[in-house]
């Protein structure tokens, strides 16, 4: 018996040798399809192996994904629990793909706007309603200035803030927000913060594309500077 034992346990090891990677594939196939963590059809992203495409084949080894540029990566299937990815597949299917930029602004170029300037801001559909909110509700109560006025910095946010509301490529029923983050030795971060309806890469990047322009074109009207 312990002769038969000790051979039995020597052919189980030499089997799970040989047949390592089927077995982990079995188990990591199960592991994927129950938890559904990717399936064909899926846009997964994976640095550690330089993939980038759609999910064309799950087969109990096997992965196959189409990269961007039409090169085909064949991964083994328990690399895809045991190693880190990313699904895109939640961003493609949801209601608009996330822009998170910041643009640097010079501080030294942040200053109180001058009547001439609030004047010129008002005629601007954008701001005039916002601009006469604030007005109203100008109030010294004895400091040296007051909690109402207006900054240059303050007035193009909001102008950012607007500007993306009207644009019909950006998702108005997701977060649209424009925030600056705490400042740097780069400069006060303005941070857009909102979601684009296209999604595919070449609209995702012309949406994006006309923004940042506009915003960057239209910075000096406020009297702003990017720090650079």
């Amino acid at each position: 018996p312990a002769s038969l034992l000790v051979g039995l346990g020597a052919s189980a090891a030499v089997l799970m040798f040989v047949f390592k990677d089927t077995i982990m594939g079995l188990i990591a196939s199960i592991q994927l399809s129950a938890n559904n963590l990717v399936k064909p059809g899926d846009w997964i992203e994976m640095p550690s192996r330089k993939i980038d495409g759609i999910v064309t084949e799950i087969s109990l080894n096997t992965v196959k994904v189409q990269n961007s540029d039409r090169t085909i990566n064949t991964i083994p299937t328990y690399a895809l629990v045991n190693e880190t990815f990313q699904n895109w597949q939640g961003m493609v299917e949801s209601d608009g793909r996330l822009i998170k930029r910041s643009i640097q602004i010079d501080m030294k170029s942040i200053k109180f706007c001058t009547k001439d300037q609030i004047e010129k801001f008002s005629k601007i559909g954008y701001l005039k309603d916002y601009i006469d909110t604030k007005a109203k509700a100008a109030n010294n109560n004895g400091l040296l200035v007051s909690d109402s006025s207006m900054t240059n910095f303050s007035l193009f946010r909001k102008y950012v803030e607007f500007y993306l509301k009207s644009k019909p490529t950006i998702n108005q029923e997701t977060a649209l927000v424009v925030r600056h983050r705490q400042s740097t030795e780069n400069g006060l971060p303005l941070e857009i913060y909102c979601y684009s309806k296209e999604k595919s890469l070449a609209q995702y990047e012309e949406v994006q594309s006309e923004i940042f322009e506009h915003i960057l074109s239209v910075m000096p009207e406020f009297g702003l500077k990017v720090f650079q």
